[in-house]
């Protein structure tokens, strides 16, 4: 099946983040699935709704209702890991969420992509205490999938998912590689055109750090990145405060003024 008119929903990881940067503009995986389905369908039209630090109630209070406008015939949801990482994190309340947006899009005539994601402990060591919410949450999520017109990408068990070679140095946003991956995930999941199983292959394997430099690696990134993370909530902002959508409406993949690397808007 060809897609026409193409839109993602999200928080930084649909917005590209780890995929270029604000200065030359972010890439990432949805723009990547983007090129995948313009290879089928020169004319597709494409939004890019996401803005990063949202969570969940965030998108559908403020993304749901302009991609509904926008009369999509495919959506990628991807919601929750800001909500996970998050004090007072309710798993069913949250899957409420996704499974609300998810119901909103199909009785709209609109294909839905969504997504479970990779063992977090896996990625950063530190946050292993957030394992049992995942694992929570990505069981809601695969309940919430399981219906007529959604297709689901399981990256939980993928070893890939969790390579280090996947990731930006925050751990916390996919690098150029991770993102490419990940939009050959959905792009064979959505059984296109030229798109095989490759993504799934594992990298080979990485030499085994010595416990003094895991440990003094663990801190190093505690230090530059969760500890300012941190240092955000407490005060109440946000990594998204100010900013508006990349590409808030659907536009051919790449036209006269606009390449896929957009830069994030801001107001």
């Amino acid at each position: 099946m060809t897609y026409a008119r193409y839109v993602a929903i999200g928080d930084s990881q649909t917005e590209g983040l780890g995929d270029g940067d604000d200065t030359v503009g972010h890439r990432g995986w949805a723009d990547r699935l983007a090129e995948h389905l313009a290879a089928a369908n020169p004319d597709l039209l494409y939004a890019n709704l996401a803005v990063r630090g949202r969570q969940a109630a965030q998108i559908r209070a403020e993304q749901l209702p302009a991609a509904l406008a926008l009369r999509p015939d495919l959506v990628t949801v991807m919601a929750g890991m800001n909500d996970i990482i998050r004090s007072g994190f309710d798993a069913a309340t949250v899957a409420d969420i996704v499974a609300d947006m998810i119901a909103q899009l199909t009785a709209a005539g609109a294909h839905v992509v969504t997504m479970t994601f990779p063992d977090i402990a896996r990625i950063a060591p530190l946050a292993r205490p957030l394992r049992p919410r995942l694992i929570d949450f990505n069981a809601r999520v695969r309940e919430a999938a399981a219906r007529p017109g959604v297709t689901l990408v399981d990256t939980f068990s993928l070893d890939f998912a969790t390579d280090a070679r996947m990731w930006s140095v925050d751990r916390l946003h996919a690098n150029p590689s991770g993102h490419a991956r990940f939009a050959a995930a959905v792009a064979h999941a959505l059984d296109l055109p030229g798109a095989d199983d490759t993504w799934m292959a594992p990298l080979p394997p990485l030499p085994t750090l010595g416990a003094w430099r895991a440990a003094s690696a663990e801190m190093r990134w505690f230090a530059t990145f969760a500890g300012p993370w941190i240092g955000r909530r407490l005060l109440g902002r946000s990594s998204g405060d100010g900013r508006t959508a990349k590409r808030p409406l659907l536009t051919p993949l790449i036209d006269g003024n606009q390449s896929m690397l957009g830069k994030s808007g801001s107001s």
